[in-house]
């Protein structure tokens, strides 16, 4: 148990019984903490570097929390964030049922522009929503540009013009209106209780196009199951048509966070478009 530990034990007026790392990401240190009156704590901690990150991430739950099954946000201090600790299991038919009903919920709450009024992360790199009215002019201007000019900055040859050309013409006239998402939807952020019902975490969240968390979550997971796609409801007939557009954004971040071994990631996704 460490001296952090203590401090967030006494945040809740008690101390700790127990400290067990558990899985939490590659970004910060994750731990179970049993008090002894009883409750359980999901922990997470980080250096100064990384603070903001939790702290992006506790406002991102309690944005979603509203609108969807998330971990409740119990407490937050320099460098932790204390969450509601769940038993969590790969979701089955309901638990997919659930999440696509939940999902569908977010995706109904409407905004006035594209973006958000903070920044926030995607992983660990630096996520920009300023606000725009257009949805092209955010997905070109707010996320492809930043993570190509980042792919430049760390020697990758990426040809920016084409790229952003390419996604343009993809886009065409596509102008949905901002739907609450998500924003980091891979298939490792969803996940079911006991009792069947969906749970979404590490959101990183804004308003823009539904399609994208769709996209996302068939990124990493392959095709959407069954009782997902009744409860979420229809989709648009054209959406894979821009599923490789919005899959470019997270292949590129896959670059900058992990290294050249996500360039026929990055360049599959171009030639698809």
């Amino acid at each position: 148990m460490s001296d952090l530990d203590s401090v967030i034990a006494a945040s809740f007026g008690s101390v700790v019984t127990r400290a067990q790392p558990v899985g939490g990401g590659n970004i910060h240190d994750a731990r179970r903490l049993d008090l002894a009156d009883g409750r359980v704590i999901f922990a997470k901690s980080a250096g100064r570097a990384m603070a903001p990150l939790l702290e992006a991430e506790a406002r991102g739950l309690e944005l979603l929390a509203p609108h969807l099954r998330v971990p409740r946000v119990l407490g937050r201090g320099e460098g932790w964030l204390a969450l509601e600790w769940l038993d969590l299991h790969p979701p089955d038919a309901a638990g997919w049922e659930s999440l696509g009903r939940q999902l569908a919920a977010l995706h109904a709450v409407r905004g006035d522009h594209h973006g958000l009024d903070h920044d926030n992360f995607i992983g660990s790199t630096p996520q920009l929503n300023r606000p725009a009215e257009s949805w092209r002019e955010f997905y070109l201007e707010r996320r492809l540009r930043p993570q190509v000019q980042l792919a430049h900055g760390q020697g990758h040859r990426l040809d920016e013009d084409a790229i952003l050309a390419a996604a343009e013409a993809c886009l065409g006239d596509h102008e949905p209106a901002p739907s609450l998402l998500h924003g980091d939807l891979w298939s490792g952020n969803v996940a079911a209780l006991a009792d069947g019902s969906g749970v979404i975490f590490d959101p990183a969240p804004y308003f823009g196009d539904p399609e994208t968390d769709l996209a996302m979550l068939e990124m990493f997971g392959g095709p959407l199951p069954a009782p997902f796609l009744t409860s979420y409801g229809a989709l648009p007939p054209d959406r894979s048509r821009r599923q490789p557009l919005y899959n470019l954004y997270h292949a590129l971040n896959h670059l900058n966070l992990f290294g050249a071994s996500y360039l026929p990631m990055v360049g599959q996704c171009v030639a698809r478009l």
